[in-house]
C-alpha cells in the first residue's frame, strides 16, 4: 500500500461519482438562498455525510461549492455523500469581500451547516439517486482553514460574541466526528494585530469543550504570518488544547494548502504535492470510517502504512 492509498486496498478507485450542483436551499432571512454541490456515489446505500466548509481563499471560486474537487470526489468514491455549502462569505458572492462584514460570518457558516442538517429531506428530493440512501446517523464535518473554524465551533470549540460579550456554544450533536485542515488555533496574544483588528471573534476561541472526535491535519510549513505570531505550531492548537480522543497528522513540509487540497493545479497553492494531497484524502476518510463505523480497523491500518513508508509524508500521534 502506498501514501497515497491509505483509504483503500486497491491502488486506485474507480467507483464512480455523481456530483450535483448548484442544489439550492430556500432560506428566508438569509442575504441568498443557500447553495451547495453534493457529491455521491452512484452505488450503495446507508452512505455516512460529510459536510465540507470551504476557506477564503484568493481565487474567485475555490471558497464556494465548487472547490476542495481533490477531497470531495475522493470521499464520495470512497463511500461518503458529501456536502458542500457555499457561505455568506464567498467571492462568487461578493467580488470583494469587505474584512469589516467577517465577524458576522463565523455564526451564518455554523447555521449554514445546521440547516442542511434540519433539511436533508428537500437535499434528498432535490438530487433523486440520493433517495433513502443517506445514514442520517453517521455525520462528520471537515473544513479547510476559515473553514476550520467553522468546523471546529461545530465540534464544540466556543467563543465570545464580540457584538455582545456572550459566550457562544454552537456545537451540533447530530456530529460524530470532525476533519480540522490547517485550522485556526487560539486567539489571545497568538494573534497578529490584522487579525485581532479584522476578525475580533478569533481572539476568544476555546478548545477545552471541543469533545467530540477529530482529526487535526497541520502543516509544520504553515507559518500564516498575516494570522498569527505564533508560527506552525498555532495550527496544531485544537489537538494541543482541546480533549480527548483527538488525532493530530503532521504533514512534513506542509504549507497552507496542505499540497493543493482546495483544487486541482491551484496557483495559489505554495506547496503543491498530489501525493500529499492524495494522504491528506485518504487518511482523513480512514479516519472517519473508524470513527464513524467502530471496530473499522481503516485508520489504525492508515497509521501503520504511514509511519512504515521508507520516507513518510508525515506523523500521526493521538490522545
Amino acid at each position: 500500500m502506498s501514501q497515497a492509498d491509505f483509504a483503500t486496498d486497491t491502488p486506485v478507485s474507480t467507483t464512480p461519482v455523481l456530483s450535483v450542483g448548484p442544489v439550492v436551499l430556500p432560506a428566508p432571512g438569509r442575504t441568498v438562498d443557500l447553495q451547495m454541490r453534493v457529491s455521491a456515489p452512484v452505488a450503495g446505500s446507508e452512505l455516512p455525510i460529510i459536510l465540507l466548509s470551504h476557506g477564503l481563499g484568493f481565487s474567485n471560486n475555490l471558497s464556494s461549492l465548487n472547490g476542495y474537487a481533490p477531497l470531495a470526489n475522493f470521499w464520495a468514491a470512497h463511500g461518503f455523500v458529501v456536502i458542500q455549502p457555499t457561505h455568506l462569505d464567498s467571492r462568487t458572492l461578493s467580488p470583494r469581500p469587505d474584512t469589516r462584514r467577517a465577524p458576522a460570518h463565523w455564526r451564518s457558516r455554523v447555521e449554514d451547516m445546521k440547516r442542511i442538517l434540519d433539511r436533508l429531506d428537500e437535499i434528498e428530493a432535490a438530487v433523486p439517486p440520493l433517495l433513502g440512501r443517506l445514514d442520517r446517523s453517521r455525520v462528520a464535518v471537515a473544513g479547510h482553514s476559515m473553514g476550520g473554524h467553522t468546523a471546529s465551533l461545530l465540534l464544540g470549540a466556543r467563543l465570545t460574541d464580540p457584538r455582545d460579550g456572550t459566550t457562544v456554544d454552537l456545537k451540533e450533536p447530530r456530529i460524530k466526528a470532525g476533519v480540522l485542515l490547517a485550522a485556526p488555533g487560539r486567539g489571545g496574544d497568538a494573534l497578529t494585530e490584522f487579525t485581532a483588528k479584522n476578525y475580533s471573534f478569533f481572539l476568544t476561541t476555546d478548545f477545552s469543550e471541543m469533545t467530540t472526535p477529530t482529526l487535526v491535519v497541520a502543516g509544520d510549513k504553515d507559518d500564516s504570518a498575516f494570522l498569527t505570531v505564533r508560527g506552525p505550531d498555532w495550527h496544531a492548537d485544537p489537538y494541543t488544547l482541546s480533549p480527548g480522543p483527538k488525532s493530530l497528522l503532521t504533514l512534513f513540509d506542509a504549507e497552507h494548502g496542505l499540497g493543493g487540497v482546495s483544487g486541482y493545479d491551484v496557483a495559489e497553492t505554495t506547496d503543491e504535492n498530489p501525493e500529499r494531497v492524495a494522504a491528506v484524502a485518504g487518511l482523513s476518510i480512514a479516519y472517519l470510517r473508524s470513527e464513524l463505523h467502530p471496530g473499522d480497523s481503516a485508520w489504525k491500518a492508515a497509521c501503520d502504512a504511514l509511519s512504515a513508508a521508507p520516507d513518510p509524508l508525515g506523523r500521526v500521534e493521538s490522545k
